[in-house]
């Protein structure tokens, strides 16, 4: 991959970002984490004392009142897409202001790449104007939440120098 281009997503791009989200839950249900399962995209049981997720039936639905919800508050969330030459969506990064705190706080709710891009600077590319959003809004302090068994993510957030805080419990 040579060029892309940052842009910030719109209402016309939702369906898409809601295609690229689900068809990677689908594949990859490690990405499936306590928020895809608060918001009611993703479910899950528990087998051998383990969570077993999967995208739920109304996953749709629940996704795109989501990427909606953030499109269309600029002032509290972000969200921005990255283009390939042909106008292909190669990616995407959600980032959202919270205010339960003392002081409010930055997320990462969401950073994804289509399998063929990555490794090629998009994520990179993603993570930079999401953190820069962040920066000019007057927030420092950031955190992101990722699925369990989501190792790969995992490696590449520390990398990039996030650091674990916690762990998420659920009540089986």
């Amino acid at each position: 991959m040579t060029e892309f281009e940052i842009l910030n997503a719109s209402v016309e791009d939702e369906p898409a970002l809601c295609d690229m989200f689900l068809e990677h839950i689908t594949a990859n249900t490690e990405y499936i984490s306590h928020g895809e399962i608060q918001m009611g995209v993703g479910e899950g049981d528990f087998v051998e004392g383990k969570l077993v997720a999967r995208p739920s039936s109304n996953a749709r639905h629940f996704w795109m009142k989501y990427i909606h919800g953030n499109i269309t508050s600029p002032e509290d969330s972000g969200v921005f897409k990255a283009v390939g030459p042909d106008g292909d969506i190669l990616g995407f990064c959600v980032v959202e202001i919270q205010e339960d705190g003392a002081d409010p706080y930055g997320m990462l709710c969401d950073l994804l790449v289509k399998g063929d891009c990555r490794s090629k600077g998009v994520g990179s590319a993603l993570l930079k104007t999401g953190l820069e959003w962040f920066a000019q809004k007057g927030i420092s302090d950031i955190y992101l939440e990722s699925g369990l068994n989501n190792h790969s993510a995992h490696e590449y957030f520390i990398h990039k120098g996030f650091v674990k805080v916690s762990e998420i419990y659920k009540l089986a």
